[in-house]
């Protein structure tokens, strides 16, 4: 055996089982075919799909912002603008190697930026929005470095520009300054009604703002005012381009041509900024002064006004009180003062000059006056008998028996103002003379007077009833109601009552105080409805004007025959038109001017406008009203109902440049309470244009 020891043969032979023997290659197999089955699903089947995946990881859109366009006054004042914003930003790649001089350029920066090193860890429940979101510096740089470490992460936003500066000569490596334009209002208030504010995209609307190129995560649009109906003119067109990036988000290469932004147009609005302001502080110190008066017992803080070129429709200043400050909703809208807004009952928030219906009141009457003279139902010297009260059969039919029903004049307690002209109707604003005229009174105005189809289609055509078309958002349409109307919605017949109520603009009659500015306009400039807008000019980057103002004459009522001829003028069922139509008379219309004129001259203008300077006409107006707060606050008494103070105006008489409404709300007599208001934006317009006659603008 040669000194070898042998292991007996039982040793030698292999014991394993044969199953053992052939699972493990089994094993194998079965692993490869998976392995080569998900293969095949991913490089065959799925190849397209996980192509695309890649290729989208690959690729990457950058939405490169546009700069918004200014707005500027009619002068060239400044009323929205675009201002730099610094941030502070981290790019975690380039931050030093070294953990000790990371962690010590960190405690500076939160030194100087008073921002704490640690603070709420960022999740989904918790996640990191720039600029809005609170987070420690630690925690933002983590979130940058797990998401795309080449790209710069904001550390904190808005930073003053001496912060920014001292960043900056640190020379800190991943350190930097990103400069952001952000809107500014540096007229504020006063303007801000007009102006409006700008916004984060409204979630309704992403896919709408998303189709028109923007970043809904970044870009902000118009919220209200100019900013908001000019949004596109303003906003212009963003940039775009196409890269392709790594895995960390480095951008290597332009995988297409970028294509530069379009920056957005500067526009130029018909708005005086010195009228403006002046006209914002003259309402607000109206206001404080009969607030002071009251000494709490009775509040004024709803008015509107409203100055505009009776020719051409240019707005020269418009107020609503109360208002925002749109220089606090920028660059992001704080919580607390929205909330503040939103919960004010007056709603500062509303454009109450295009957006707030009210009954009209006395001032309504030019529109009756102007059917009653244009159809021939009463004649400018007929003398009509105006006691203090009268007492109408009021019916509901055609044969109704009718009931008795007493309709008083603002000064009943002292018998009325006896025999009147019709054109000094006007200028006392008498109700008993409007109520005769406007529905007939026995034999003294036969036939039913005017009646309400009459009265409807002409406060129509002359700009009632209807949005007028100003370049705002939010404008409400007023309503002029008719015996269907009241059918419909009432589920009543239109009484003579009704007529009586609607020929004083009272009853279902409700306006906007720019409607009856545009409907004054249209008497004061002979018969033109003009459409009142705020875009005076549009101008390129360099300021050349590239669209000027041109005028919009929606109608000439003294030319286009807009009335309706119709056979029951006084609409008992309903209005039946006859399918002739007619013009107005400019005589009618001069004739309805004069009473105006006399209104300032002897009736309820004169202690207003007493010594003004500059030939003018108007009309007061006191309407009445209920709404759910005089409701709420058990006001609403039968024959001592609350009302609304209103006056429009316009000058010189010969040959009009500036007409002005004023609304108080629940400010009792137009005369006492808004003519005021009217006169003194007049009387600052004349005396502000000879100033700049005799020197030039203001400084």
């Amino acid at each position: 055996m040669n000194g070898i020891l042998e292991r007996p043969p039982e040793y030698q032979a292999n014991h394993l089982p044969r199953a053992r023997l052939y699972a493990l290659p089994a094993v194998l197999g079965l692993v490869l075919l998976l392995f080569t089955v998900r293969l095949f699903r991913l490089q065959v089947l799925e190849y397209a799909q996980w192509e695309a995946q890649a290729e989208e990881n690959r690729v990457e859109v950058l939405n490169i912002p546009a700069p918004r366009g200014a707005i500027y006054d009619r002068n060239g004042v400044v009323l929205a603008r675009n201002v730099a914003a610094y941030h502070v930003v981290v790019t975690p790649a380039y931050l030093p190697d070294d953990p000790g001089t990371v962690e010590r350029i960190f405690q500076e920066l939160s030194r100087l930026l008073d921002m704490p090193l640690d603070y709420s860890e960022i999740s989904p429940e918790n996640p990191y929005v720039p600029c809005r979101s609170d987070h420690g510096i630690r925690q933002i740089v983590y979130y940058g470095e797990t998401t795309a470490p080449y790209r710069a992460v904001r550390l904190k936003c808005n930073v003053p520009r001496e912060v920014a500066m001292m960043v900056e000569e640190r020379n800190w490596p991943g350190i930097g300054i990103e400069v952001e334009p952000i809107r500014d209002y540096p007229t504020g208030e006063p303007s801000a009604v007009v102006v409006g504010f700008l916004g984060p995209v409204p979630e309704a609307l992403v896919d709408f703002y998303e189709a028109k190129g923007l970043d809904i995560n970044r870009d902000k649009v118009g919220y209200a005012g100019i900013e908001m109906y000019y949004q596109d003119l303003l906003a212009g067109r963003n940039g775009r381009r196409v890269v392709e990036v790594d895995v960390a988000g480095r951008i290597l290469r332009d995988l297409e041509p970028p294509q530069k932004p379009v920056p957005g147009t500067n526009i130029r609005l018909t708005i005086d900024w010195d009228l403006q302001r002046a006209a914002y502080h003259i309402v607000r110190q109206e206001l404080d002064e009969w607030n002071a008066y009251f000494n709490g017992t009775k509040v004024f803080k709803n008015a509107v006004a409203i100055a505009m070129n009776p020719k051409t429709g240019e707005i020269l200043a418009m107020v609503s009180v109360p208002t925002f400050d749109n220089q606090m909703l920028t660059p992001f809208i704080p919580q607390d003062y929205y909330e503040y807004l939103v919960s004010d009952e007056f709603k500062p928030l509303l454009n109450h000059a295009i957006s707030a219906e009210h009954p009209p009141g006395s001032v309504f009457k030019l529109m009756t006056a102007t059917a009653a003279l244009n159809e021939g139902v009463v004649r400018p010297n007929q003398v009509i008998d105006t006691p203090g009260t009268i007492t109408l059969i009021e019916k509901f039919f055609a044969r109704q028996a009718g009931r008795p029903q007493t309709f008083y004049d603002w000064n009943w307690e002292t018998g009325g103002f006896g025999q009147l002209e019709f054109l000094d109707c006007i200028a006392w604003s008498s109700n008993v003379c409007f109520y005769k005229v406007g529905g007939g009174y026995f034999d003294e105005i036969p036939d039913g007077g005017v009646g309400i189809c009459r009265i409807g289609v002409y406060a129509k055509a002359m700009g009632y009833g209807q949005r007028t078309g100003i370049d705002l958002p939010g404008e409400a349409d007023g309503l002029i109601p008719d015996p269907r109307w009241k059918r419909i919605y009432l589920s009543e017949n239109w009484s003579t009552g009704d007529t009586y109520l609607a020929s004083v603009g009272q009853g279902y009659v409700l306006a906007t105080p720019l409607q009856m500015l545009v409907a004054a306009a249209t008497i004061a400039n002979g018969g033109k409805v003009v459409k009142p807008t705020l875009l005076y000019q549009v101008l390129d980057a360099e300021g050349r004007v590239v669209r000027p103002f041109q005028p919009t004459i929606i109608r000439d009522v003294t030319k286009e025959p807009v009335i309706d001829v119709f056979e029951n003028p006084g609409g008992i069922g309903s209005c039946r038109p006859t399918g002739e139509k007619r013009t107005i008379d400019p005589k009618a219309l001069a004739l309805v001017r004069e009473g105006m004129r006399r209104a300032v001259l002897y009736g309820t203008l004169e202690r207003p406008f007493r010594n003004f300077p500059v030939s003018a006409a108007g009309k007061t107006g006191s309407a009445e009203y209920c709404d759910n707060r005089a409701r709420a606050a058990g006001r609403c008494i039968r024959g001592s109902w609350p009302s609304h103070a209103w006056t429009v105006a316009f000058a010189p008489f010969e040959d009009p440049e500036i007409a002005v409404v004023a609304f108080v709300y629940d400010g009792t007599e137009g005369a006492t309470v808004a003519a005021p208001i009217v006169r003194s934006i007049m009387e600052y317009y004349f005396n502000h244009k000879a100033q700049v006659e005799r020197t030039g603008p203001l400084p």
